[in-house]
């Protein structure tokens, strides 16, 4: 097993995690297999009970693991099922260890941080790197991991300790150190200054760990003499030097470690020659080349209430990017903050209330994505509403799909009172229920998580017809609440179709309204597992209904599974010669005529 560490200086939100996507990305092509580890130095076990705003997003995996969002990254760049093991956190670290003490393993000894946390880091890294990712039997030939936050971090320190003991634990050949740092530009001077980059790589041999390759984040590509520059001062041969300066969409990035030859420096550090081929990233450049030129836009109107951090839903956004490039759309995301559409804003800011609406009448598509708690809730409902009254294409996830149930027992029902027992325990019609098997006194890893089997009730329903007409399809959830089962009757009389269900046929997953263009909310997350190439069928239905592609979608997605590999390689054929000869317009016909391929994952009917 070969390992290669990514490490960050000088400020976080440099892009390790795409960096880290990336190396892997570029290492794939060469026909090695890759699996990821990212490290998370903070105390809490997993990322499940922290806020969207201070983390970003939690993403869910198959096996109910709550991580953190830099294992989407990995999924959708690498198209693998990692395991909740592949997240290591100090919590994770500590609870094993003490968890051994406690049983009497360490025999008597005091238990320090090194050597037994450390140890114990190396070990838990060297078992999940041998745990396969990609489908196939047998572990990966490389294991490519990220060390969170920024070197010089206090709760970082046991973890660099242990991964410089690693280091010579592997032995030379097999360890490959890669630093990402940032070169700025001060508009006084308006050169690339290499000073912090010089301070960071210090701090970092300070303690025991000396990079092999640089990474340099920076707007603008490295000018050589700032090369040579730090090839002086950081010890580093000026070919293992990569620029990462800014591109247009992060598709990019993998195509700039191939450009610059990283892939070179890393089989040498690695002594891969011999085993690694030439990569091949074709695919990769013609979905750069043709998101960049796309024009046309779509705009889908994203209704929640951690609007302010666009990284509290980047799956969700990645899912609709995939789905927009599909559909040879630009993408244009129109935040809406559901308290701005609330009635109490009208009073307290009418000219927020109003800009808000605006925004969701101008929308070709309305989201709502999943969220927990009640703020904001009433604007959502109303968004949902508004779609449905409106014939406006709608996706609603998750409690997307709760409060659209909700609006619709209120407006078509006739029960005023119809609420989520979340958002109103004493409510006399509970139409959104709490789930028999959570917990009311545990937060963390107490909900229903990972993957669930959904079972298509309707045939003929849009759901399974952009899953290729599955029987099934696999899909992570994540909710403590569901549609309360002894309601479904009266609302099925009132025309809401409730599509998909669970095994019992007693847990409700998927509705549809059949008499709308494109009304369906799932109780599941179907971003987690959309993927570049293979978009999600349902935030595909959702792009391709907003922007008037829906029914010729519909009508060649049958065998939807067996049409992939056949409407990629016709794709991609024709979109490299539209892009080559300028004429994107020719790709885009033939897209709207039926080359559509979707990330369907069931089993046929």
């Amino acid at each position: 097993m070969k390992y290669v560490v990514v490490t960050g200086g000088v400020v976080s939100g440099l892009g390790k995690g795409v960096t880290a996507s990336s190396i892997g990305v570029v290492l794939k092509a060469c026909d090695l297999r890759v699996t990821s580890i990212k490290i998370d130095p903070y105390l809490n076990t997993d990322a499940g009970t922290m806020s969207p705003f201070e983390h970003g997003e939690v993403f869910v995996l198959d096996d109910g693991g709550e991580v953190d969002l830099d294992l989407g990254n990995y999924e959708r760049f690498l198209d693998i099922k990692l395991t909740r093991d592949n997240n290591i956190t100090t919590g994770k670290i500590y609870q094993s260890v003490i968890d051994k003490e406690r049983k009497g393993d360490y025999l008597g000894k005091t238990v320090q941080v090194v050597p037994h946390i450390t140890d114990a880091i190396q070990e838990w890294i060297e078992r999940v790197a041998m745990i396969p990712v990609d489908g196939k039997e047998g572990p990966a030939d490389v294991c490519v991991i990220e060390l969170g936050g920024t070197i010089g971090d206090i709760e970082s320190m046991p973890f660099i300790e242990a991964l410089v003991q690693f280091s010579y634990r592997v032995g030379p050949g097999n360890f490959c150190l890669v630093h990402v740092s940032l070169v700025p530009v001060l508009s006084t001077v308006g050169e690339q200054k290499t000073k912090p980059t010089q301070h960071s790589v210090r701090g970092l041999r300070a303690l025991g760990l000396t990079p092999d390759i640089l990474a340099c984040r920076s707007a603008k590509p490295l000018e050589e003499n700032v090369k040579e520059k730090l090839s002086q001062f950081c010890h580093v041969p000026v070919s293992n030097i990569v620029t990462l300066h800014d591109v247009t969409n992060i598709w990019h990035i993998p195509l700039l470690l191939m450009e610059q030859r990283a892939h070179e420096a890393l089989i040498k550090v690695l002594k891969l020659k011999g085993f690694a081929k030439e990569p091949m990233l074709e695919e990769w450049m013609r979905r750069a080349e043709i998101c960049d030129a796309l024009q046309d836009p779509v705009r889908i109107a994203m209704v929640g209430k951690y609007t302010g951090f666009s990284d509290s839903y980047l799956s969700v956004l990645k899912a609709l990017l995939h789905a927009s490039v599909a559909c040879q759309r630009k993408l244009v995301v129109d935040w809406v903050a559901s308290t701005d559409l609330e009635k109490h804003t009208e009073g307290e800011a009418p000219e927020v209330h109003k800009k808000a609406w605006d925004i969701l009448k101008a929308a070709d598509g309305i989201l709502v994505p999943g969220g927990f708690g009640d703020r904001g809730v009433e604007g959502k409902i109303l968004a949902a509403k508004y779609a449905r009254e409106h014939k406006v294409p709608y996706l609603g996830i998750c409690l997307g799909m709760q409060i659209a149930v909700i609006e619709i027992a209120r407006s078509v029902l006739n029960l005023p009172d119809a609420n989520s027992t979340e958002f109103n325990p004493d409510t006399t019609t509970p139409c959104v229920i709490f789930m028999p098997e959570g917990s009311k006194t545990h937060m963390g890893g107490t909900m229903r998580l990972g993957s669930r089997r959904t079972y298509f009730k309707v045939p003929s329903c849009k759901a399974a017809k952009l899953h290729g007409n599955a029987s099934f399809v696999d899909e992570r959830h994540r909710h403590r609440y569901e549609v309360n089962p002894e309601m479904v009757p009266e609302f099925e009389k009132a025309g809401l179709a409730f599509v998909g269900q669970d095994e019992t046929g007693k847990r409700m997953e998927i509705i549809e309204l059949a008499d709308h263009p494109y009304f369906i909310g799932v109780q599941f997350h179907p971003e987690f597992k959309s993927r570049p190439g293979k978009p999600s069928a349902l935030f595909l239905g959702l792009i391709a209904a907003s922007c008037g592609q829906l029914d010729s979608l519909l009508r060649h997605t049958f065998h939807c599974r067996n049409l992939t590999s056949r409407c990629t390689s016709i794709n991609g054929s024709v979109a490299t010669k539209a892009y080559r000869n300028g004429n994107i317009k020719t790709h885009t016909k033939s897209l709207a005529e039926g080359n559509f391929h979707s990330n369907g994952n069931g089993v046929h009917a």
